[in-house]
């Protein structure tokens, strides 16, 4: 399988991702947002965000968090994953995750939110699982 091929098939996971997923370079622009993250960010401005610096979207203690993050991401091809948050309202944990290239450089980040809420559909149900 090329390349292209699995561009797409990478970009159709993160569209199918039910959580919002924001991808940043390493000078924090937009490069993506995945469909659940526009609607989660419509008041924001929503896709109009991407091509935007997402320091814009955050106050100035949490830009300085997430410039540490990114220096120790910078450190070692193992520091790929940091615990950012709790939100209590949706049950979930929130991490800032590093994105590398094949040679293992850092090439960006996103934020990876982990429900722990216990799924409520019912297994392998195909009349009224999600559309």
């Amino acid at each position: 399988m090329n390349s292209t091929n699995v561009d797409k098939f990478l970009k159709a996971v993160v569209d199918a991702d039910s959580a919002p997923v924001v991808i940043c370079d390493l000078e924090h622009t937009i490069v993506y947002m995945n469909p659940t993250a526009v609607e989660r960010y419509a008041k924001r401005g929503g896709a109009a965000l991407i091509g935007r610096s997402l320091l814009n979207c955050h106050n100035s203690e949490s830009n300085d968090k997430i410039n540490k993050v990114i220096e120790w991401f910078g450190e070692s091809t193992e520091h790929n994953k940091v615990y950012t948050f709790y939100n209590e309202k949706e049950n979930k944990d929130v991490y800032m995750i590093a994105l590398r290239d094949e040679n293992g450089k850092l090439i960006g980040y996103y934020e990876k939110h982990e429900y722990r809420t216990r799924e409520s559909m019912a297994m392998y149900d195909l009349k009224n699982g999600e559309k």
